[in-house]
């Protein structure tokens, strides 16, 4: 392992702007020394004419890292979407809290479509929904439903899960209403335009 390790790291810097830089010079060197101007001194020209050209040869760059696109995380959230709502079917909630969620999910999943959001605090925002902040929500309610059945009189999770569905509905719609207001404007924008070039 360690020799393959070895062999990489040859590879690597016989590569590299260094030693190709080095090796120019170095030729340079070579030629030097056959006509003669280098005498006896021609390993210490060609030695030394390769060390300054792998001195002046710019840094090794590396490459730049790639992360996923708007559309490819948004392909990802989507996938993620499914499987969100596997689990939300599966999930005993009450009548009022089932409906809430419904109507959480199909905002979600009109938001999702492509094309519409590509804000990264929008799909910052819908992604910590998605994968953290609804099923974080329906997971606590069901335990701590399932405790309170030996504590009766303490606070219903209901009223909880209801407050936590209302707030996930609350930024879900605000985003929708940022999109709405931005087609609106670009509507306009191009009603302006239209208007205008008859003139």
């Amino acid at each position: 392992m360690a020799t393959s390790s070895g062999a990489g790291g040859l590879l690597r810097f016989a590569e590299s702007r260094k030693n190709l830089t080095g090796c120019v010079c170095g030729l340079v060197g070579v030629g030097v020394t056959l006509t003669g101007a280098a005498g006896s001194l021609w390993p210490l020209v060609v030695g030394g004419l390769y060390a300054a050209g792998a001195l002046i040869a710019p840094p090794e760059r590396p490459d730049t890292p790639r992360f996923p696109t708007a559309g490819e995380q948004l392909d990802a959230l989507r996938t993620d979407f499914g499987t969100l709502r596997a689990y939300l079917a599966e999930a005993e909630l009450p009548a009022a809290s089932r409906e809430r969620v419904t109507a959480l999910e199909a905002l979600v999943e009109a938001l999702l479509e492509p094309g519409w959001v590509s804000d990264p605090d929008h799909l910052h925002t819908l992604a910590r929904a998605v994968r953290q902040d609804l099923p974080e929500a329906v997971d606590t309610f069901v335990r701590t439903r399932w405790w309170t059945r030996f504590s009766p009189g303490s606070e219903p999770p209901e009223e909880h899960l209801d407050r936590q569905l209302s707030a996930l509905h609350e930024e879900a719609t605000a985003i929708a209403a940022s999109l709405r207001d931005a087609e609106a404007v670009r509507q306009e924008t191009h009603t302006r335009y239209v208007e205008e070039r008859g003139l």
